[in-house]
Parts: C-alpha cells; structure tokens; sequence
C-alpha cells in the first residue's frame, strides 16, 4: 500500500508531543511519519492497518508504531451504532528516535533502546502488566511539566524496552513513499471494502472505485500491497469473523455468512490460513487468555 507522509505536529518547546484526541475518528488517511508511536486505545472499536497487517483494535490497546511505519485506524459501523456520541477516544505519543539527543542512544545504559526501535519498526501491541503500566505513564504524560515529562518518557522507553510481554504487528515494514492522488486512492477501496465486505465484490466494482480498468488496479493493488484484492478482502472478513467469535453472541455459522462468505467449509478454509487455527480453537486460545489475564 502507498502511504501518505504525515507531518506531525509539534511545540518547538518541546521534544516530544502527546496527545489527548476525543472525536468522531481516528481519521481515515493511511500515513507514515519518521516520529515512534505510542497509541493507547481509550475509547473505539474497528478495524487498523499496520504495515501489511489487518487486525481488529479495541479499547484497552496499546501499540508501539515504529519510524515510517505506515498505519490507519477505520471503526467498524456496529460501534457508531452501539454508541450514541460517536466519539472515540486515545492517547497518543510521537517521538523521534533521537529525541533525547543524537548520543543518548550511545550510552552504554540505554544499549537496550536501539533494539526497541528496531522491534518497533514492525509495531509492537504490550500486554500484561506491561501494557497496565504504559497507559499509567501515558496519561502522567498529559500533564506533565519540563523535566517531568523526560522522565515520564524515559519510562515508557525502559518499560517498553525490557519487556517481553508483547507481539509484533506487521511481518514486514519495506513500502512505496506515494502522492496525494495514491494514497486518496487507497482510501476510497478501503472505504468501499470495508462498507461492504458482507457482499460480493466484483473486480470490476472495486476497479471503479479506484477509477482504473481491471487489469491496471489488479497489477497497481498487487505492487503497493504485496497481496491480490482477493486476498486484502478476505482478510478483511476474517478480522471481523475474529471479532465475532470473541464476542461470542453467534454460531460460527452464522458467523460465516455474516462476514461475506458465500459457505461454511469455505470460511473454515480461509479462516486456517490467515489465522494458523480454526474458529474454534481462535476463540478457545482467546478466553484462555481473558483467564489469564483476570488471574
């Protein structure tokens, strides 16, 4: 996919900013910048892409979003339905990787700090005591003054740096830097795939909307992506399968005709192969996990 370069705002007082963001999005632009970020998830619930990963977020989440690591967050219609505000809710933090100075990332004390921002360049999402403690700092971070907050961020990087509770994100971070007219492409597919994922989508449906004959979209959408449409689409359905699985309010079933699948035994199929498991084991390993983690 071709991202488009965000320019991220910043104080000239300060080396790093944070951010409190209450709205009616995340936004809708699939961007990168050269700042880290650190996005916690208060409030939202939908679908994120991260590099070549679709996967779902909701509230609670924490991630680690390396250098030019392209990213784009897209709540799910069923959220905007179940809450009446239509607001959601994160706090953010962007940092530069030399933020603390050019020869802070020499010192012998903060040798685990480059390989941090190495793990991040795939994204990385905290659990466990890790992830409790980084949404503590993140909102100390809010408030924080002058040297307090350096030593609020220090925190966050040995927190994050000395952990292992935690999974990277994307299985690669090379891309294509794009324009304005790429990336505003990009966004109408994925507007009009997320809209309408529980429906065939045709070739020549999703060539219009990115106002391209069929055979340039395909040979466009499998350079910038890696990955046929096809592919994109039917990861798509099963971010949202998982999400219905853990919920745990429908058969797999009906799951299955739900998230665009046209039959059960080609859901299960599609569902191994992106996941590595089955729904059934998917949603076991998820309550197992609920059970550990309230332990």
């Amino acid at each position: 996919m071709k991202p488009l370069f965000h320019k991220v705002p910043t104080q000239m007082q300060s080396s790093f900013s944070v951010r409190h963001d209450v709205q009616e999005n995340f936004g809708s632009l699939w961007h990168y910048h050269p700042e880290l970020e650190l996005h916690h998830v208060i409030r939202g619930r939908g679908v994120r892409f991260i590099g070549d990963n679709i996967g779902n977020f909701s509230e609670g989440e924490v991630l680690l979003l390396g250098s030019n690591l392209p990213h784009m967050w897209r709540c799910n219609e069923e959220y905007y339905q179940n809450n009446p505000e239509r607001k959601v809710e994160a706090i953010v933090i962007h940092f530069l990787p030399d933020c603390l100075g050019r020869d802070f990332l020499s010192l012998p004390e903060t040798y685990l700090i480059p390989k941090l921002l190495e793990q991040a360049r795939k994204g990385m999402k905290f659990s466990g005591r890790s992830r409790e403690k980084l949404i503590e700092l993140m909102h100390r971070a809010m408030t924080a003054t002058y040297i307090d907050r350096l030593i609020i961020l220090l925190n966050i990087l040995k927190t994050a740096s000395e952990t292992d509770e935690y999974v990277p994100i994307a299985s690669a971070h090379a891309f294509y830097k794009s324009n304005e007219m790429d990336a505003a492409r990009f966004n109408r597919v994925c507007t009009y795939t997320l809209s309408n994922y529980k429906k065939v989508i045709t070739l020549e449906d999703i060539a219009s909307v990115a106002n391209l004959s069929v055979t340039s979209f395909c040979r466009y959408f499998k350079l910038m992506t890696k990955k046929t449409y096809y592919d994109f689409l039917i990861e798509i359905r099963i971010s949202h399968a998982c999400r219905l699985l853990v919920e745990d309010l429908l058969p797999t079933e009906v799951i299955c005709f739900e998230c665009g699948f046209n039959n059960v035994s080609n859901f299960y199929r599609h569902f191994k192969k992106v996941s590595g498991m089955t729904p059934l084991e998917y949603k076991k390993r998820y309550l197992q996990n609920n059970v550990l983690a309230a332990s």
